[in-house]
């Protein structure tokens, strides 16, 4: 898992130095997509021989933290694109999807990312391009929540947001509880 964790690092720290839809050339035709292929950049490296693979043993559940900004409202937020590269690079690893089990929490100023269509588009001037993309990690099991705490402090109505992620207390006992379920902790956020 932390080699997981290692390569999907080195691929957030690398590609900011490109366009969010622009592949290095040298990574062309070297990148898969065991599931989720709507972005360049939810695409995995197959390593071969790997010092810690998959275990059969173990069911990979993974919380993740998902705050920030938006930067360029006519894109996927980057974070989004994490949590499907997140997946796919378990996949990639030999995991079968039944144990494979991520959820994504949003708080903060990240809260924009899940508006509906139309608050986005009053907020933007356009439809929200995040929303099929969450449809799609919701399709293969991924599970989204926004903190409750984090709407109320922003003024922000459950009418603004999309049904797909509903709202908890608050992001920090949402955590909390996860942790005590067996979840491993994953920051994708750039802030």
């Amino acid at each position: 898992m932390k080699k997981l964790v290692f390569i999907a690092l080195g691929i957030v720290l690398f590609f900011p130095s490109f366009s969010q839809t622009q592949m290095p050339p040298y990574l062309e035709g070297k990148i898969t997509y065991p599931v989720l292929d709507f972005h360049p950049f939810v695409g995995v490296i197959p390593i071969e021989n790997a010092a810690i693979p998959y275990d059969p043993t173990l069911d990979y559940k993974v919380a993740i933290d998902l705050y920030g900004k938006v930067k360029d409202s006519t894109a996927i937020h980057p974070v989004i694109l994490e949590v499907a590269r997140t997946y796919n690079l378990g996949i990639a690893n030999g995991v079968p999807a039944d144990k494979l089990n991520l959820v994504g929490v949003f708080h903060g100023g990240l809260n924009a990312v899940i508006f509906t269509d139309e608050e986005y588009q009053q907020k933007y001037g356009i439809p929200n391009p995040n929303l099929p993309a969450i449809q799609k990690l919701k399709d293969v099991g991924v599970k989204f929540y926004v903190c409750g705490q984090s709407m109320a402090f922003w003024n922000i109505s459950k009418e603004q947001i999309t049904p797909m992620v509903p709202q908890v207390i608050s992001a920090k006992f949402t955590f909390i509880t996860l942790d005590q379920k067996g979840y491993s902790y994953l920051n994708v956020s750039e802030d």
